[in-house]
């Protein structure tokens, strides 16, 4: 039954319910008569108070009516007939012309009595059935723990294909694969292929798995269940493992079809912890699902899709090739998988004609398509909030600005001492990353507060970087304590300011000993290997893999600070020997707050603070001289339609004006 007919049926029983209980009171209402003695009732009739009477043989009773004073005195009441006086009442009613009459019952049928005597009560018993049966079919009552949850996705509701996926070829390719595995099974089954029953996809959030699997509803024809691996936990007792059972049951009997189930996580982890102690609810859920992907009944047309982006915390038993087949990396997209998403995302988003994508996807790396998706947006809402009708690559700027290193907190106050300071933070790793070597070039660089900083330094690699050299390690230490060393040259003090990038710093100097093999006095050893945390089961302990003396965990420490040391005298070389640069790019930090990386490259070949400001100028003028052309062009065109609008309506004013002739 729907709900909407759910909903009927219940307002009716309320309303049945209502007029039984109304007519029960009414009813009762009814009888509720006093009593009058016959020396009470004959003294009212002599007295005129009486105005009607109606007789009833059966009971031997007479109902009487009373007239307006006798209702404010005695009420309706009901009197006995004593047999021996009952001529001498018919005499004072007649003498005092009170009308009479006889009340005549009719003949009911049993089965009319019996219905009517038990209505009430089979009422009550409708309701408690009807209740009955919703508490056991579901629908998120009460007894309806077991029940799946999952969602069939209709064919036509936010139907998602995979033309509006891009930036994951490799993934994408995979799922075609599932989807024509269930259009054309035959295809693959006749050499003697099975078709795979689970597909696994792994990557980081919001690199598009859940879309994925939302273009594989809108391909594949089939019925699509769609749930979440939390749906499955509740706090009683075997919930979840019957809600399994009951989303598998669904699947056979709509195979071929694709159950997917998003953050599988949050019941796939590792088993045999042992930390917890009792029955684990979790567990059980996992088991059953075990069970249902490759137990004892087949389930041959029934794909499972699952997502998640912590692969390594999954069970054995569940990554098995008989449970999940494939798994699909989804990664995050490269320069040219960055393009495509861009343009996916700005279908219907009006661009200028200098908007370059390529361009931005360059600018972006390390981006999903989830924060592209947000760029596009942010850039859209910049650009409405600007009252223009279509974006530029301003917007895009500062949209990435925004996303990378948050807004601008242009009303925080910020002392003339602490902004000097930041100033000269910027321009120590500005200067450094110019001059290391192995360094990236300068993007932008603001002593604008962004976020939690009150400075920021752009960095935009020309390539994505999977893998770091050790001259490039190096060189990411000396950047890192540009800043730091530039307070030193300048202040001869040091500040708070480079917290985060001593953070930083020591992660890969550590990073670069005992676990990158960097080192030559320890080499290529893992020292510190993590096998988990605790509650997956994998290391009891809570101790790194291979522990190691005393006398090693001395020379990990002493090897660290030789390359922090390294980082540190290759940032105070470049300080010193390009005083002057660090100079000029400060004050123009302070002259102008942001400036770029093309400015920063001419400050390092020789240009001054004057040079700079003389190429502002004539920028900004050639931008100004640029808007006033755009703004005449725009003013034309207007003109041009204003004109032709004139003109079509002139020619109509003149078909109309020849046919008056005709007309008269």
């Amino acid at each position: 039954m729907k709900s909407s007919q759910k909903t009927l049926a219940l307002w009716a029983f309320i309303i049945i319910g209502a007029l039984i209980v109304f007519q029960a009171y009414e009813q009762r209402a009814q009888n509720e008569i006093k009593d009058f003695t016959f020396s009470t009732f004959t003294q009212a009739v002599e007295d005129g108070l009486v105005k009607e009477v109606t007789i009833d043989k059966e009971k031997e009773e007479l109902l009487v009516k009373f007239n307006d004073e006798g209702k404010a005195k005695f009420g309706d009441g009901k009197i006995m007939i004593p047999g021996e006086t009952s001529f001498d009442v018919f005499k004072r009613l007649e003498a005092k012309d009170v009308a009479v009459k006889y009340e005549k019952k009719e003949n009911t049928s049993f089965l009319t009595t019996l219905f009517v005597s038990w209505l009430p009560m089979l009422f009550i018993l409708g309701m408690v059935l009807f209740f009955m049966r919703q508490l056991q079919a579901g629908g998120g009552k009460a007894m309806s723990f077991g029940k799946s949850r999952a969602r069939l996705l209709t064919e036509n509701k936010n139907k998602v294909t995979f033309n509006d996926v891009a930036g994951v070829e490799e993934a994408k390719e995979e799922l075609e694969e599932v989807v024509d595995f269930l259009k054309e099974p035959k295809k693959y089954t006749r050499l003697g292929g099975r078709i795979p029953k689970g597909v696994l996809l792994a990557g980081n959030p919001g690199t598009g798995k859940t879309l994925l699997a939302r273009a594989v509803a809108g391909e594949a024809g089939v019925p699509f269940y769609s749930i979440s691996g939390s749906d499955f936990v509740e706090m009683f007792v075997g919930v979840g493992a019957s809600r399994v059972r009951d989303l598998f049951e669904q699947g056979k009997k709509n195979a071929p079809c694709i159950i997917f189930i998003d953050e599988i996580d949050a019941v796939g982890r590792h088993r045999g912890a042992g930390m917890g102690g009792g029955h684990d609810e979790r567990e059980q859920t996992l088991d059953q699902l075990l069970v249902e992907m490759d137990g004892f009944e087949s389930t041959d047309g029934v794909i499972l899709i699952a997502a998640t982006n912590r692969p390594d915390i999954l069970d054995p038993a569940l990554m098995r090739p008989g449970r999940f087949d494939r798994r699909v990396m989804v990664g995050k997209p490269d320069v040219k998988g960055r393009e495509m998403i861009l343009k996916v995302h700005s279908r219907k988003t009006p661009l200028s004609q200098e908007v370059d994508l390529q361009k931005v996807a360059k600018a972006t790396p390390g981006f999903t398509g989830a924060d592209l998706e947000n760029l596009v947006n942010e850039a859209a809402l910049m650009a409405a909030r600007s009252a223009k009708s279509q974006l530029d690559m301003d917007d895009f700027e500062r949209a990435k600005d925004k996303v990378q290193m948050g807004a601008e907190r242009k009303s925080m106050v910020i002392s003339a001492e602490d902004r000097k300071i930041t100033a000269y933070h910027e321009a120590g790793h500005t200067l450094v990353a110019v001059r290391v070597k192995d360094g990236d070039p300068i993007g932008k660089v603001s002593i604008v507060p962004r976020g939690m900083a009150l400075g920021v330094t752009q960095i935009q690699p020309e390539e994505d970087r999977l893998n770091y050299s050790k001259s490039k390690a190096l060189a990411m230490l000396a950047y890192l304590f540009g800043g730091r060393v530039a307070e030193e040259v300048v202040f001869n003090e040091i500040t708070s300011g480079a917290s985060n990038d001593i953070m930083k710093a020591t992660d890969i100097a550590r990073k670069m000993v005992c676990e990158w093999g960097m080192s030559e006095k320890l080499g290529p050893l893992a020292y510190e290997r993590d096998n988990g945390p605790v509650f997956l089961g994998m290391n009891h302990s809570g101790q790194p893999e291979g522990v190691y003396s005393d006398r090693v965990a001395n020379e990990i420490d002493e090897e660290v600070r030789a390359f922090i040391d390294a980082g540190l005298g290759e940032a105070r070389r470049i300080m010193v020997e390009d005083r002057d640069k660090l100079e000029v790019i400060a004050q123009a930090l302070l002259e102008f707050e942001t400036i770029d990386g093309r400015e920063v490259d001419k400050i390092c070949e020789g240009a001054s603070l004057e040079d700079l400001k003389q190429a502002r100028s004539i920028r900004e003028s050639g931008l100004k001289e640029e808007d006033k052309a755009s703004a005449e062009k725009l003013a034309e065109k207007e003109r041009k339609e204003e004109e032709e609008k004139k003109k079509k309506a002139e020619e109509g004013d003149d078909k109309i004006g020849g046919s008056d002739p005709v007309m008269a």
